[in-house]
């Protein structure tokens, strides 16, 4: 019996410690706080850009070979002469359906007119010839 006053003293000075204490409110931390948030609502939608419609490898005169891709947008397409690099040159077409042009890394013209199983290619290199796929 002698533990029950040493017990209720020990729990009378903690009720008198916890007394003297102000509870904070609890401090809150905004996470998603994103400086651009205004900025991204007035943006403008984005336009992805388009993506491949058609892949066809046609065979020239000469005997090469060209890659063409051409895109969903029907106003371009990538030409390359070695299947597994970049393209050397990037077509652009003023309109659907007509002969794309472009300048390549040289800075020299390419062409080509045509979209099906047999175009005219045009490249620096090679000059104008058929080519078909």
């Amino acid at each position: 019996m002698q533990k029950t006053p040493f017990i209720l003293a020990a729990s009378a000075a903690a009720t008198f410690a916890l007394l003297g204490c102000q509870q904070k409110q609890p401090e809150v931390v905004q996470t998603n706080v994103d400086p651009q948030a205004e900025a991204l609502k007035t943006a403008p939608p984005v336009e992805l850009p388009p993506a491949i419609k058609a892949a066809k490898t046609y065979r020239c005169k000469d005997n090469s070979l060209v890659y063409v891709s051409f895109l969903t947008d029907d106003v371009t397409a990538l030409a390359r002469d070695k299947q597994e690099e970049p393209p050397v040159a990037t077509l652009k077409a003023p309109a659907a359906g007509q002969a794309f042009v472009g300048q390549g890394e040289t800075g020299k013209g390419f062409a080509l007119s045509g979209s099906g199983d047999t175009v005219t290619y045009t490249s620096p290199d090679s000059g104008t010839q058929t080519c078909k796929a």
